[in-house]
């Protein structure tokens, strides 16, 4: 297709913008962060972090920076999960925008930061009303994080480097929303070499107490084969 210098030069000025989904996995619970808007447009409400995409940036960039403004963290596991451009999704004028998952420890983020921008952990199963489109990014977020935690090892970013079967257990419960029967995980559990059990437990689980495991990136990547 072909376009003159005029329709170019007339063409609608559109503002592209990134919003982030920040999920944990705190009390055994599946989370989002979300911000206490203290600006316009519809101030007071709660919402995604996001930002507007500079003249010299590219998407990705954009969101590694929306995400270190309010974690304090770099490196951050993230996917880009899809674009919103409905024409009146924003009462500020014509936005579009390309949404994006990630995972954080708690444990890990700056706090000063999250207090800043009035940030607050909910369950996904509880979430307050939020501005605009903003719920169906999530919906569409946790839609695409239940298809693809069955066939590729990215949950555990939601747990320390080393943790127990119980909790990561816990963890795809949370995420899938539904229970796991123990055995048939653990017997999946068992098949994968990437899982090193170490020679230490938690005790304050129970008096016998259970095993701590890391998750070895080095030999997940020799095997790539991930099913649960």
């Amino acid at each position: 297709m072909v376009f003159d210098n005029i329709k170019y030069r007339d063409a609608q000025q559109i503002k592209l913008a990134v919003d982030c989904i920040i999920f944990g996995f705190n009390d055994n619970r599946l989370e989002v962060l979300l911000i206490h808007r203290g600006f316009q447009p519809e101030m007071g409400t709660w919402s995604l972090i996001g930002g507007f995409i500079d003249n010299d940036e590219d998407l990705d960039e954009a969101a590694n920076r929306v995400l270190y403004g309010l974690s304090g963290l770099k490196n951050i596991y993230m996917e880009q999960v899809r674009t919103f451009g409905k024409a009146d999704r924003d009462s500020s004028g014509r936005v579009v925008s390309t949404v994006y998952s990630a995972m954080i420890l708690k444990s890990e983020y700056d706090e000063a930061l999250v207090q800043k921008y009035n940030a607050q952990w909910f369950p996904i199963d509880d979430l307050p009303k939020l501005v605009f489109d903003h719920a169906d990014m999530v919906d569409s977020a946790i839609k695409r994080l239940r298809r693809r935690v069955r066939n590729y090892p990215i949950a555990f970013n939601l747990l320390p480097s080393k943790f127990t079967l119980p909790q990561l257990q816990a963890l795809y419960e949370g995420i899938l929303n539904e229970p796991i029967d123990k055995r048939n995980f653990r017997r999946k559990v068992m098949q994968m070499n990437y899982l090193v059990k170490l020679n230490e437990k938690d005790m304050s689980v129970s008096r016998k107490g259970a095993y701590f495991y890391q998750f070895d990136e080095a030999l997940y990547k020799k095997e790539q084969n991930f099913n649960l």
